[in-house]
């Protein structure tokens, strides 16, 4: 029932604004109609003015298009014209394209050959710079191998001032080379301070110093280019020879070609006494044996020389005496002689002068008997030292051997200088064993060899005396 009664009054509602509502829409339809004219009046407007703006537009077209127009003939004239120097433009782009292939080919060759030249001078630069480190002329000259740096580096393109340059440098080496001069300069002397003395130049293989009293050679070093005194000095006779050219006393001088490789190993070279260093303590012993054998041998020579003496001249004098049986005068010349072997034996036969014959030659044989071990006294132990030498020296080389191996057993093979030792000790020691006995055995034999030339001279005698005696004539000696 309520539903029935809300729709009623929502009816009710609904009729009674039914005709405010269709008042309002004929005011509106009005107003539109009103508004819908007042746009046509304005577009009729705009129409016309638009018209009119495309009528001018219209003119200003056909004006630029005539201004177009003539413009484009133009363009098109001047397209044709560049069309033509453009065609030009490329036959000499082509023919310039093809001068540069050519020139770049020249250019090419041009900078193979100035490449080549440059190391050409550049290899030049460098020979020429082992060639002025190596001369010892650099010691006098240091800074003329600056100019060859640059050119060796090739820090710039040489030029014909560099060419110049290096042969001036090798035309002053090769007239340095070949002079012999004496200058004054400085040097390392031999303590290894800087000096300044005499120096005599003799071309690049050799350089002498005179420092006060003292004169040696000169050894260049071209790491340094300096010179430095040899830490050994010259023999005397070389001293002297060099004193003497300096002094323009002497024409001849001594150098060394090689250009101080000799000169080197003299420093090198050791002395006897510092070899005698190097061989232990057997090398003790082989000098004891060559001392004692030097005394004896000293000791025979003079009993020797002294037993010696001209035997034909003495039997000269004894033989006709004692063919007249003149014993008083055979006595006479042979008692001032009583010390020399031969004219002692010829006493003893004289005072046997009676005798036979058979007991004169056992009396001389008696004295020449006598005679004998006074001369060949120690020959037999020259003999023996002679033979104990080179066994001491053996001894030593098997000792040094032994250290050696040693060495080498505790520390290996790698640094040769730490078996140099034992390697030494057995060399020295066998050099000086050598070098002991061979002189001995020299002398043993000279000495062996005038016993027996005394000997048979006494044995010679002898029989020419007994002979003389009992034939009744003379001799011949």
């Amino acid at each position: 029932m309520k539903r029935i009664l809300s729709g009623l009054l929502l009816l009710c509602l609904f009729l009674s604004l039914e005709p405010a509502h269709a008042e309002d829409m004929r005011a509106v339809s009005m107003a539109g109609r009103q508004k819908k004219a007042d746009l046509l009046q304005k577009a009729v407007l705009e129409k016309q003015t638009a018209q009119q703006e495309a009528e001018k537009s219209k003119k200003k077209i056909l004006t630029d298009k005539k201004a177009l127009q003539q413009a484009i003939r133009k363009l098109k004239a001047k397209k044709k014209k560049l069309a033509g120097e453009n065609q030009q433009h490329r036959k000499k782009i082509e023919q310039l394209i093809a001068e540069k292939e050519k020139l770049t080919q020249k250019l090419r060759q041009a900078d193979a050959a100035s490449r080549e030249l440059a190391g050409f001078i550049k290899i030049a630069a460098g020979d020429l710079d082992g060639l002025l480190a190596q001369s010892q002329q650099s010691a006098f000259v240091p800074a003329r191998q600056k100019a060859l740096q640059p050119l060796k580096n090739q820090t710039r393109f040489p030029g014909m001032d560099d060419i110049r340059t290096m042969i001036d440098l090798y035309f002053d080496e090769i007239q340095r080379s070949g002079e012999v001069r004496l200058t004054h300069g400085p040097m390392v002397d031999r303590a290894g301070g800087d000096v300044s003395g005499d120096i005599l130049v003799l071309g690049n293989f050799t350089a002498a110093y005179r420092t006060g009293k003292e004169i040696g050679f000169l050894i260049y070093s071209d790491k340094s280019r300096r010179l430095f005194a040899l830490s050994k000095l010259p023999s005397a006779r070389i001293v002297k020879n060099i004193s003497r050219y300096m002094a323009g006393e002497s024409e001849d001088v001594f150098m060394d070609i090689s250009r101080g490789s000799a000169l080197r190993q003299l420093t090198h070279r050791l002395s006897l006494p510092d070899q005698i260093k190097n061989g232990g303590p057997i090398v003790w012993p082989i000098l004891g044996i060559g001392i004692l054998a030097l005394l004896i041998v000293a000791e025979r020579l003079f009993s020797l020389t002294r037993k010696s003496m001209n035997a034909d001249r003495l039997m000269k004098k004894i033989i006709v005496p004692a063919s007249e049986r003149n014993w008083d005068a055979c006595s006479k010349i042979c008692t001032p002689y009583r010390h020399k072997s031969i004219a002692n034996v010829l006493l003893q036969g004289t005072r046997a002068a009676c005798a036979t014959r058979e007991d004169m030659e056992n009396v001389m044989q008696e004295a020449i008997l006598r005679e004998i071990p006074s001369l060949e006294r120690f020959l037999s132990t020259l003999g023996m030292l002679a033979g104990i030498a080179p066994l001491l020296g053996l001894l030593g080389t098997v000792t040094g051997m032994i250290n050696t191996f040693h060495v080498i057993t505790y520390f290996g093979t790698g640094d040769p200088r730490m078996m140099s030792g034992g390697i030494s000790e057995a060399l020295v020691t066998t050099m000086l064993g050598l070098a002991v006995a061979i002189p001995i055995m020299l002398c043993h034999t000279f000495l062996s060899r005038r016993v027996e030339t005394l000997i048979g001279q006494m044995e010679e005698k002898s029989v020419t005396f007994i002979n003389t005696l009992f034939k009744g004539t003379k001799a011949k000696i």
